[in-house]
């Protein structure tokens, strides 16, 4: 039996309720059950939701984007970037390093301190959910361990 494909709308708040991110106005997000394409905190209370149903649900950071690592913020010699990168507060960047973004949190004269957390890490989310469909999801689906599009097209 293949894993569920679920398509959801979301609103996607802090505990203090300020607006994070929303799919109002856009189309549902949609996921392969079991290929960790959403945070594991939400799709654990995904599984036992129907088509239609609206469910508020808490997801503790650990479950979310986990704890901030002190780690991952330090300082960084302004001469490390690009002589004609203007640089600000917020800016994100990639190294080498994959899978790690970089967001420049101060600059303090010649030295920039840069956070290499998910800027959601630490933060205990609330997402207001609503199941917009459910359904068995395709061989081909599985075997590339993504949703394909309607119609099952999709773009590689």
């Amino acid at each position: 039996m293949n894993p569920r494909v679920v398509s959801f709308h979301y609103t996607l708040k802090d505990k203090e309720g300020n607006l994070i991110d929303s799919s109002e106005g856009s189309h549902p997000l949609s996921y392969l059950e079991g290929t960790g394409q959403i945070i594991s905190g939400l799709e654990d209370e995904i599984k036992s939701m129907n088509s239609g149903d609206k469910k508020i649900i808490s997801v503790d950071a650990d479950k979310a984007y986990g704890q901030k690592n002190p780690e991952l913020v330090f300082d960084v010699p302004k001469s490390q970037f690009p002589e004609d990168e203007v640089l600000s507060v917020g800016m994100m960047f990639q190294t080498d390093e994959p899978d790690t973004v970089y967001t420049i949190t101060e600059i303090k004269g010649e030295t920039i301190i840069v956070d290499g957390n998910h800027p959601l890490a630490g933060v205990d989310l609330v997402f207001d959910v609503q199941i917009v469909n459910i359904r068995t999801a395709t061989d081909e689906e599985v075997s590339h361990g993504h949703v394909h599009g309607e119609g099952g097209h999709h773009h590689h």
